[in-house]
């Protein structure tokens, strides 16, 4: 397995994970709850920041564990991380027309951190599958 291979598998895993914790976290607290009077923030704040970490662990682990393989990129890793990319630049861009609608209606900030959030996990998340499909059956 190629370590950008490695690379979109840990993206994968980390964007689905914590993301999952911190909604399960903080959705819970919706029901019966004033949104506006929920803490969110630095719960969001510290999922990003852990996402980041652990992916940055994980990559360096994976890299310590087959130094031979951790800097080789070819063209075909390349072309596969433009094509991960440019399917999460459209993802993103769609998805990111939700929190924007919801700004509109004056919805609540939690909603629109959310969704924006959201947008941003569903992104990762495309761009990572996209990456792992085409490792996996080529183009």
């Amino acid at each position: 397995m190629a370590s950008e291979e490695k690379r979109a598998w840990i993206s994968a895993l980390v964007g689905f994970v914590v993301p999952v914790v911190y909604l399960a976290f903080v959705l819970s607290k919706v029901p019966g709850a004033d949104v506006a009077e929920i803490a969110y923030v630095v719960p969001m704040l510290a999922s990003i920041g852990i996402g980041i970490g652990v992916g940055i662990v994980l990559a360096i682990v994976v890299a310590v564990a087959s130094p031979r393989d951790a800097d080789r990129t070819d063209e075909r890793d390349r072309e596969i991380n433009r094509r991960g990319e440019y399917v999460a630049f459209y993802v993103m861009s769609g998805a990111a027309i939700v929190p924007l609608v919801l700004a509109m209606a004056e919805v609540a900030h939690f909603w629109i951190a959310h969704a924006l959030y959201l947008a941003f996990v569903l992104a990762a998340l495309a761009s990572s599958v996209v990456k792992i499909v085409v490792y996996r059956r080529g183009w």
